[in-house]
């Protein structure tokens, strides 16, 4: 069975991140709920880092993915 994945887009290509969505979310809700559980932790904590973000997510069945990011075709 395929995995349904999200790219987390960033200004600063090294902060580029990779979820795995869990089986249980329609692809049109996920976007909106991961963008609202983000600001959720950064509303709770403007400081937040990668790990607070991920920390939410996971508590919520999203798991980080490993990914190398290619070159950049520009």
């Amino acid at each position: 069975m395929a995995s349904n994945l999200m790219i987390l887009p960033a200004v600063d290509k090294s902060k580029i991140r990779l979820v795995r969505i869990p089986p249980d979310y329609r692809q049109q809700e996920v976007f909106r709920h991961v963008t609202g559980l983000i600001a959720q932790v950064e509303e709770q904590n403007p400081d937040c880092t990668w790990d607070d973000v991920m920390g939410t997510l996971e508590d919520h069945g999203f798991e980080a993915v490993e990914f190398q990011l290619g070159p950049s075709l520009d």
